[in-house]
């Protein structure tokens, strides 16, 4: 039987259980000095939400400009505007500063979902709002976290679902407004499976062990996935992205049977390197049925040339069992290596660049 303790009498290590093993390999090597095409990242973190310290984490706009053009990175969203002042302030530093290379998107307070259970319009109303003063704030999307769904309760106490009446009220005014949403539902899959051994992200969740997810108190993640399709379908006039290659990158036939029933979705690869380098060639598949709706996101944060190369090669060529970690050596997430997709390139410039720039109005 499964140990489905937390990681019980095990302490954080600071490395994977056995070192990471050389390949023995002998395999052609294809150099890479940036992207064919320039670039829209829709999944980065330009703020201080994430930051450790308090600050930015992309510094000032004249630092970021030239760390962009290094990169080959035309123009970036920034997913960490908050609401309010703290989305101003973000919007001045980066948006303003460099205008039409940042895109802002502003986040909702789901705090104010205390202020009823879910017959109460007064949250919808005050959500509503709030989105209203971000678009005018200057936010050009929504960013949805994990939280919603997974942890985030009402005045009730009750888990509010990602599909919620009320969330899908204010999503919908999002869509009035213009503004696309960019929704992460869920966690890797080993995240929600039993905590042992056999699971694929055994040392990673030996790191963070507050990662696992798979005890009673959270919903499954079938519960989640289901979630946020219904949150989708119920708001047809809203753009929705789901990060994280739509929060199953483990499965893409799920997702591309998501993205046949749900004809306002597209998905981001923030993130994913690891999971979709293990199947180039069905993430190559996706792409071919649907090359509209995949885009190209990074998620690789404070913004990091060598992880961005790693993506290069991914997209761009056909090189076989390499290391997905930046510096090489142990792998950040999945003990394995991963090969490329070589997308051609129709599909590389739709994915780099022609996707994101159409759906942000660029």
């Amino acid at each position: 039987m499964a140990d489905m303790r937390p990681l019980a009498g095990r302490e954080p290590t600071g490395a994977p259980a056995r070192p990471w093993p050389r390949a023995r390999v002998v395999l052609p090597r294809t150099p890479l000095h940036g992207p064919a095409y320039p670039v829209v990242d829709v999944h980065q973190h330009l703020g201080r939400w994430l930051s450790e310290d308090g600050s930015f984490l992309a510094g000032e706009a004249p630092e970021l400009a030239p760390l962009l053009d290094r990169v080959g990175v035309r123009a970036v969203v920034n997913l960490d505007g908050r609401w309010g002042e703290e989305l101003s302030a973000n919007v001045a530093r980066f948006d303003a500063a460099l205008p039409g290379r940042v895109q802002t998107f502003c986040h909702l307070d789901w705090d104010l979902l205390l202020l009823g259970d879910e017959s109460s319009s007064e949250c919808t109303r005050r959500l509503t709002e709030q989105l209203a003063d971000s678009a005018a704030r200057g936010a050009r999307g929504v960013k949805v976290w994990k939280d919603l769904g997974l942890s985030r309760r009402d005045a009730t106490g009750e888990l509010v679902r990602v599909d919620d009446a009320r969330v899908a009220a204010v999503l919908r005014a999002a869509g009035e407004l213009g503004l696309p949403v960019l929704i992460h539902t869920a966690d890797p899959v080993a995240f929600f499976d039993p905590l042992d051994e056999s699971n694929e992200r055994w040392d990673e969740l030996a790191e963070m062990p507050s990662w696992w997810f798979g005890g009673p108190e959270h919903p499954s993640f079938e519960e989640l996935l289901a979630g946020m399709h219904a949150l989708v379908g119920a708001c047809p006039g809203t753009t929705f992205v789901g990060a994280h290659v739509g929060g199953h990158a483990e499965d893409l036939a799920a997702v591309g049977a998501a993205l046949d029933r749900l004809p306002n979705l597209h998905v981001d690869t923030g993130g994913r390197l690891g999971e979709l380098g293990r199947q180039p060639r069905a993430f190559r598949g996706l792409v071919e049925r649907f090359p509209d709706r995949v885009l190209f996101g990074s998620d690789c944060f404070p913004i990091d040339p060598a992880a961005y190369r790693l993506w290069w090669r991914f997209l761009e060529t056909g090189d076989e069992h390499f290391d997905y970690s930046p510096g090489g050596g142990p792998p950040p997430q999945g003990s394995w290596r991963v090969s490329g997709a070589d997308l051609p390139e129709g599909l590389l410039r739709a994915v780099y660049h022609d996707n994101a720039a159409r759906l942000l109005r660029l």
